[in-house]
This record gives C-alpha cells, sequence and structure tokens, in this order.
C-alpha cells in the first residue's frame, strides 16, 4: 500500500534540508537533545543565526522544542525524515536497475579485457 505523502509539506522539509548548518543540527539532534547554545558550540555563528536554522527545521517539522524550566531543549521529530525516505524508496527500482546495467557493463569490459591480454 502506497502511503499518500503531502507534496508541500515535503518540498518544505527539503527547503530546510537543503542547508549544512541545518543538516548539521539534525546529526546533532540524533544523538539527542540539546539547547540552542550546545547546537551552537561548534559553529562561528550568533545565537540568533543559529535560532533562526532551529525556526526552520521547526516549521518544516524535523525538530520540536521542549519546554523544562527556563530551557527549551530541542529534540529531532523523525516522522518527516520517514517521509523523506518513503519518497526516496519509490525510485529504488531506477536505482537498482541502473546499477545492474553498470555491473553488466563493467563485467562486459573486464571480460573484454582479458580477451585482449590472451591475444
Amino acid at each position: 500500500m502506497t502511503t499518500a505523502i503531502d507534496e508541500d509539506r515535503l518540498s518544505g522539509t527539503f527547503a530546510a534540508l537543503a542547508n549544512s548548518t541545518r543538516r548539521a543540527i539534525l546529526a546533532r539532534l540524533a544523538a539527542g537533545g540539546a539547547t540552542v547554545n550546545e547546537l551552537a558550540e561548534p559553529f562561528e555563528m550568533t545565537l540568533p543565526s543559529i535560532s533562526k536554522h532551529i525556526k526552520v527545521l521547526e516549521r518544516a517539522g524535523l525538530v520540536v522544542r521542549g519546554q523544562r524550566a527556563q530551557y527549551r531543549p530541542c529534540a529531532l521529530d523523525a516522522a518527516r525524515l520517514e517521509e523523506v525516505s518513503t519518497w526516496a524508496e519509490r525510485y529504488r527500482p531506477v536505482w537498482e536497475a541502473r546499477f545492474d546495467r553498470m555491473d553488466e557493463y563493467l563485467t562486459q569490459l573486464r571480460s573484454q579485457t582479458k580477451e585482449g591480454r590472451r591475444r
């Protein structure tokens, strides 16, 4: 059964993932929740700049913020990443067919090379 994907939401997810800083933030959050200060540590950016990246990730549904006293820790929400995976999985037969054709071509080239050496 094919799951329907909200194309606008998927576009927002891909737009958020298009930035390397945001991907790095998600990679960090994959290891567990973190504060904005913790997320900002590896970057040479101001806290307001990191906060803007986090807000983009929040709007895309990739990050959620909790409420713990005065802290608002961030956490990864993997549901949208699952949608990306589902979308990409639709193209698996195309990749596999191309890899199979490439494998056949390389086998053919090896065979021709071996025949050329024997002569």
